[in-house]
Formats: structure tokens, C-alpha cells, sequence
């Protein structure tokens, strides 16, 4: 008897799951183009002004999210004078990934590597926020002749002490994580959502609306939930193989933190990169916590400015 039931609770559970995978898709459709690479497919959304002068910005997420995270504001606030490109990771928002497997800072940046020259993107200026800041360090390392500059917000960048939060290595376990995830992820994560928001911007406050307006619930569907928790719980070791490279990075970098920063700390991660890559800037902002695109969008904007300012060839071009 108490088999049935839990069979069936189950069933009723892995359907409500279906259900929120469409309500959630509806409401949050793909807003830009499919790009086919080895190993997925990347979801690339193009905006700003196609002819701008300066190389293209391109702005990569972190772990839980999705592009829209990117875009709003500060996305949307630099595509007024350039090219900015947004591209939801292997396996978020709606881009795919062959294998759940592909999930290091490695293995990304060659997709991400490979969509940008498909879309004949062949420098540009990358702006990447929390876990893409080892992405944007890897992409420097392994393709430096694509990185024109990096932007590195709150940025991930060597191991740290402890885990990543026992449920990731749950999800990421093979039969019992699928299993949790295709029933009870969602239903109880709809609940959760917005307090584990809010938690990530302290100790700021959360925009209204920011959960419905940035796709958040996407992240709630199983397979990118299970794509999401192996991102987390294989980036230690991959920072650790990557992090005695970072000396090799040639393209100039700028760092935005917070020293509130619960998330990511700034005196783990951004002060040694910032020692260990030769042409670094660091900005460390007093209380301000990890969701640096959406509290100071108009620095990152300066920044970028600035970095875009000081390339040979648009100093070139200035004079001419």
C-alpha cells in the first residue's frame, strides 16, 4: 500500500513538473537564434547597433540563470552604442547540450568559442558575471586571440573551502537526481525562488519583478536543473586545474566586486587573479554584494567604455 502511494504521489509530481515545463517555456520563449555547435546548440540573442564602432560586447552568465540576467539593465544600457551579444550557457535558458556531462569552464568555451565564429564574431569584449568568470578566464587562455578584453564581475576564479550546497550534489547524482528532479524540483522550487533571490543580492534588495522578468522559473525545468548542479559541483577542480594559467592571460581585465559579496568571496577569488594575471584592474565597491550588473550597471558600463577607449585599434581609429 504505502509503494502505491508513494508511486503514485510521484506520478502526480513528475506530471505537475510537465506542466510548470510549459507554463514556464510559454511564458518565457527563446528570443534569439539557435547556433549549432559540437556537442549543442547555443541560444544567441544579438542586440544594439550591428554597424557600431569598437569590437562587440559579449555577456555571459553565471550558475541559476539565464541571459536575461545579463540584459537587464546593464545589457540593455551598452547595446545604446554597441554590438552586444548575449548567449545563454550550454544547457540554460534555452540553449542545449548534448551531454550533461559538458560541464567546465573547458568545455563551454569552446562552444561558446565556436558559436561566436559562426556568427563571424572574431574579437570582442567579454563581460561575464560569478561561475562565467572562470569561463571568461578559460576563454582568454585557450582563444586569446577572440578576448579583446574581459569584464569580470564578481568573478569565480580558484577552489574555495567547502561545497557547493548538498542538494547540487544530489540533482548531480546519476538515477536519484534525475529522479528528484523530474518530481519535486519544481513544484518546490517555485516556492523557493524568490527568497534564494533575494538571498543573492544582499545586502542589497532585490528589484521587483526581478524573478518573472528575468526567466528565473527556466531554471526550475529538470534537465537544466541537473545541467546547472553539475556546473557547480565539477567547478572546483576545474578552477584548480586552470587557476596556475591565469599568469598567461594577455588581454587587459577589469574586476568589479563587492566586499559583501556572500556568494563569491572577493578576498578568494578577484584579489589573486587580480595578483596573478599581468594587466589587471581591480575595482572592490564597500557593501555592495554579488549582483554587480544589476547594482552598478552604469560602472560596468563606464568600464567597458573605458576598456573599449584604451584598444590600439580604436585609439587608431580616433586619430585618423
Amino acid at each position: 500500500m504505502v509503494v502505491v502511494i508513494v508511486v503514485t504521489a510521484l506520478a502526480v509530481l513528475a506530471l505537475v513538473t510537465q506542466i510548470g515545463v510549459f507554463l514556464a517555456e510559454r511564458a518565457h520563449p527563446a528570443q534569439g537564434r539557435m547556433v549549432e555547435v559540437s556537442g549543442g546548440a547555443l541560444h544567441v540573442l544579438d542586440i544594439g547597433a550591428r554597424d557600431a564602432a569598437g569590437p562587440p560586447i559579449v555577456m555571459l552568465h553565471g550558475a541559476s540563470s539565464n541571459l536575461e540576467v545579463m540584459r537587464q539593465p546593464a545589457g540593455e544600457l551598452l547595446g545604446r552604442k554597441h554590438r552586444v551579444i548575449l548567449i545563454d550557457r550550454p544547457g540554460h535558458g534555452w540553449s542545449t547540450r548534448a551531454r550533461l556531462e559538458d560541464s567546465t569552464p573547458e568545455i563551454q568555451a569552446r562552444m561558446v568559442e565556436e558559436a561566436l565564429s559562426k556568427i563571424d564574431v572574431t574579437s570582442a569584449i567579454f563581460v561575464v558575471h560569478s561561475w562565467s568568470g572562470a569561463l571568461g578566464a578559460r576563454i582568454a587562455l585557450d582563444y586569446p586571440q577572440v578576448v579583446a578584453g574581459l569584464v569580470m564581475l564578481a568573478p569565480v576564479a580558484y577552489p574555495w573551502p567547502g561545497g557547493v550546497g548538498r542538494y547540487n550534489r544530489l540533482i548531480a547524482t546519476p538515477v536519484i537526481g534525475p529522479l528528484f528532479a523530474y518530481t519535486i524540483t519544481l513544484p518546490l522550487g517555485l516556492l523557493l525562488v524568490d527568497s534564494g533571490s533575494r538571498g543573492v543580492f544582499l545586502p542589497q534588495t532585490m528589484p521587483d519583478g526581478f524573478v518573472r522578468n528575468t526567466a528565473t522559473p527556466l531554471l526550475l525545468r529538470p534537465r537544466e536543473f541537473i545541467a546547472n548542479a553539475r556546473d557547480l559541483v565539477t567547478l572546483k577542480q576545474a578552477v584548480a586545474k586552470q587557476a596556475p594559467r591565469y599568469a598567461e592571460i594577455k588581454a587587459p581585465v577589469t574586476i568589479i566586486t563587492g566586499d559583501a559579496d556572500k556568494t563569491v568571496s572577493t578576498d578568494r577569488h578577484s584579489r589573486p587573479f587580480a595578483a596573478a594575471a599581468p594587466n589587471v584592474k581591480l575595482i572592490v565597491l564597500p557593501g555592495v554584494g554579488h549582483m554587480i550588473q544589476q547594482t552598478v550597471p552604469d560602472l560596468v558600463m563606464a568600464e567597458v567604455e573605458a576598456m573599449i577607449a584604451a584598444l590600439p585599434s580604436v585609439e587608431a581609429a580616433a586619430a585618423h
